[in-house]
């Protein structure tokens, strides 16, 4: 019995709430996104040192999860890459990824390499229970990864963090 009572309290609170909101809070509450619907985000572009090399392009992260450590499902980075020296060099777009792992946060770098003189080249790259998306836009010599002066010199730009 008194659980039933609780109920019908909940329904009609619930209910004056409904009829009590303004017309415009009601829109803005049926328009707000939720973790499924997350929209993309536009990112750059960033440019490394002198406008060497440039890197733009979309994030779109779904399933945001805040219940321990907040973290994203799933989130996916798309763009171009592009080399403007006639050196050479090639533009490097490198990602650090921040990533949950039990408790822990740790850490993986993906990087993208354009050789192509002002040919842009594309990419796609999926990740998965992400806190956070950084990146940082090199120019160096053709090598199978970043140098250690890429990783480390100059600063990472947010490009998402899990709130």
């Amino acid at each position: 019995m008194t659980a039933t009572r609780a109920l019908a309290a909940l329904a009609v609170t619930a209910t004056s709430a409904a009829l009590l909101m303004t017309p415009a809070a009601a829109q803005a509450a049926a328009t707000q996104p939720t973790a499924a619907q997350s929209a993309p985000i536009t990112w750059g572009p960033y440019y490394a040192p002198g406008k060497a090399a440039k890197a733009a392009g979309k994030l779109t992260a779904t399933g945001e999860d805040h219940a321990d450590l907040p973290t994203a499902d799933v989130v996916t980075i798309s763009g171009t890459i592009q080399d403007s020296t006639k050196s050479a060099s090639c533009g490097w777009a490198v990602f650090r990824v921040t990533y949950r792992s039990g408790s822990n946060l740790p850490n993986r770098n993906h990087w993208v390499r354009d050789c192509s003189y002002r040919t842009p080249k594309h990419f796609s790259v999926k990740h998965h229970d992400v806190y956070q998306v950084e990146l940082k836009v090199c120019t160096e010599a053709k090598a199978a990864k970043p140098s250690l002066n890429c990783l480390y010199a100059g600063t990472w730009k947010t490009l998402y963090l899990s709130k």
